[in-house]
């Protein structure tokens, strides 16, 4: 049988991100598929020469405008480890809660993303409209929206006081309700279910083997979340991995929606249980010696590698992204699909090529 080339992206109506991928495809069936990034590549890792550490701050959450604020707080975990600096209790708490809204106002995009790219164009309002809610929680509350400002080295530069706590935990009562309703519609309705059960199927071993994080591998049954590591402030709170075991499309989106509700109660924890006290200590001198530090992004484990050499400057930063991690998955479920579930398996895994690509 003849084959064809088909170009895929990187302007295409169904992807938020410029991802281009050469499908190989036999009649209506893809048989290979060969990814090309680059196209958004910022040098990000190269700043390091240019700004100090503490300036470094602000070009790690801009790593990703939806996973920003992870980013910094990996970022600042790794020099705080460097520098043996002890942030205080209560902005450990402060990072857990903004961390949770971020992934919940990302898996909100996500969804809304994945109803319009099945032409679901009334469940994309319904879920953007939510998101809006929970972005005005966190510009109430860090200053910022999507890019939060809010976390520095040593801590964090704001503050929740008590009437900020009752508020966000009111806010959060609709916003709850909301996304029942909609991910009830969104995993219910017979159209989604057709398009998922049973599409984009990745066991256990191959999603083990290939190296999957986040949502994509919880989805093959592997309950694995770097939350349960105990950073920031999770070593007081109940972490339990959210799992499914049928590895398709269907489970992967199911696992996503099953973590609002768990970020919502994570953050009803923290705020019920945050200590008193001072939200940030003074970090003094220049950092020196290297670190790994591993935190749960929305899509997944994010591993940060930073190298100090005793200066203002880092001598080595690099970072590895959930979404590279789950690219050998994606490019393994597009081989043997059909031409038309391509839009859906890419979706699936939630990728973000800005964080990739830097």
């Amino acid at each position: 049988m003849a084959r064809t080339v088909i170009p895929f992206g990187p302007q295409h109506p169904v992807l938020p991100e410029p991802i281009h991928l050469d499908l190989v495809v036999e009649d209506e069936k893809v048989v290979e598929a060969r990814p090309s990034i680059g196209f958004v590549h910022r040098g990000l890792e190269k700043l390091v020469e240019k700004k100090d550490f503490q300036e470094f701050v602000y070009v790690a959450e801009r790593i990703c405008g939806i996973c920003s604020f992870i980013h910094g707080q990996t970022y600042c975990q790794a020099i705080e480890s460097i520098m043996n600096v002890a942030v205080p209790p209560r902005a450990l708490y402060l990072r857990t809660v903004w961390g949770e809204l971020s992934r919940i106002h990302s898996h909100l995009l996500w969804m809304g993303l994945m109803a319009d790219g099945m032409g679901f164009e009334s469940l994309f309002m319904h879920t953007w409209r939510v998101r809006e809610k929970v972005l005005n929680i966190v510009e109430a509350t860090a200053g910022g929206r999507v890019i939060f400002g809010s976390c520095k080295l040593g801590g964090v530069r704001r503050d929740i006081d008590a009437e900020g706590v009752k508020q966000v935990l009111k806010d959060l009562e609709p916003i709850e309700q909301d996304i029942r309703d909609i991910t009830k519609v969104f995993l219910n309705d017979r159209s989604v279910k057709a398009r998922l059960c049973g599409v984009g199927v990745l066991s256990r071993q191959d999603a083990y083997d290939l190296g999957c994080v986040g949502p994509t591998l919880r989805a093959s049954g592997v309950a694995q979340d770097m939350r349960k590591l105990g950073y920031a402030a999770f070593k007081d709170l109940d972490v339990t991995p959210i799992t499914r075991t049928d590895g398709d499309c269907y489970a992967r989106c199911a696992v996503r929606c099953e973590e609002l509700f768990q970020s919502i109660q994570l953050i009803r924890q923290a705020l019920a249980q945050i200590p008193q006290g001072e939200i940030s200590v003074k970090v003094t001198g220049q950092p020196n010696g290297e670190v790994i530090t591993r935190t749960e992004q929305p899509r997944g484990e994010v591993v940060y590698y930073v190298k100090a050499n005793g200066t203002k400057h880092l001598q080595r930063f690099r970072v590895r992204t959930p979404t590279f991690a789950n690219l050998p998955a994606m490019l393994k479920l597009l081989q043997g699909c059909e031409l038309a579930d391509v839009p859906m398996l890419v979706l699936t895994i939630d990728p973000c090529i800005s964080c990739t690509e830097r």
